[in-house]
């Protein structure tokens, strides 16, 4: 039989079980939150570009236009799709000298070619986009473009000099650390237009070097012997505050739908989102 003591201990036994039960709930649910946070942090860290706006410029002034431009176009509308980063195509250069240019966090210069801005305006835009520490890609003939401009040539590494036919040849792995090297075989057998650059910034980081010691590589012109028998083809840049990353390749329509190739973009892309 109970007596009232036993009644008093077990009410205030009741009491206080059900508290602690209160109390571990609560901690169980703060620990599940700080892991649930935890899972979304390192999701979003495992794809940097996931919510970064890229702008992909194309436009070509007067002279050569290449042919590879709806390919490099529908090249990063699947990368965007795949990567969940937004990107805005455009070969208005009138974006530059616009505040919208300052909500990207990447701009591409993609097969630009030869003078593509009307004004310094247009020029000061992108200036003050490298100088906020943004990023920037440029991508083959990216390096034929504003050939006058001191600052774009220095801060895109190099600008355009010469190439060969178009030709087979290796390309070689100099830093196979970065994330767009990655999963890149070397030699790396290409059939590409070898670029040869003038103007190279010394400060630039090879990661790859276009090879043309094969005898049986053609060119009409003498081949510069600056590197001895390859030269710089993918590369980094950090100039005036910014971050680039460029590669000569792509010459070839069909390799923007190649999977190595797209590899090497989106690495370059990842690299340039991390910073």
């Amino acid at each position: 039989m109970y007596t009232r003591l036993d009644s008093v201990f077990f009410s205030h036994f009741y009491v206080i079980f059900f508290s602690i039960m209160r109390l571990l709930s609560f901690y169980y649910f703060y620990i599940f939150l700080i892991l649930s946070c935890a899972f979304c942090s390192c999701g979003n860290s495992s794809n940097p570009l996931a919510g970064k706006k890229i702008l992909v410029f194309i436009k070509n002034g007067e002279g050569f236009v290449h042919d590879n431009i709806q390919a490099s176009i529908d090249m990063f509308i699947n990368l965007s799709k795949n990567e969940k980063f937004e990107v805005d195509i455009t070969d208005n250069a009138s974006v530059f000298s616009s505040s919208e240019l300052q909500k990207y966090d990447i701009v591409v210069f993609c097969n630009t070619n030869n003078k593509v801005f009307d004004n310094q305006a247009e020029k000061d835009g992108l200036m003050k986009f490298v100088r906020l520490g943004k990023g920037f890609m440029g991508v083959h003939i990216a390096c034929g473009t504003e050939r006058d401009w001191e600052w774009y040539i220095q801060m895109l590494g190099g600008t355009f000099d010469f190439h060969p036919a178009f030709q087979e040849f290796p390309v070689l792995v100099v830093d196979n650390k970065h994330p767009s090297i990655s999963g890149i075989p070397s030699p790396w057998i290409l059939k590409e237009e070898l670029y040869v650059m003038k103007n190279l910034n010394p400060a630039i980081h090879i990661l790859m070097v276009s090879d043309f010691s094969s005898p049986y590589f053609k060119s009409s012109q003498p081949m510069p012997e600056t590197f001895g028998k390859v030269f710089p083809c993918v590369w980094t840049n950090n100039y005036d505050g910014g971050h680039q990353w460029f590669t000569a390749l792509g010459h070839d329509k069909g390799c923007y739908s190649d999977p190595v190739f797209k590899k090497h973009i989106l690495g370059g892309l990842v690299w340039l989102a991390k910073l």
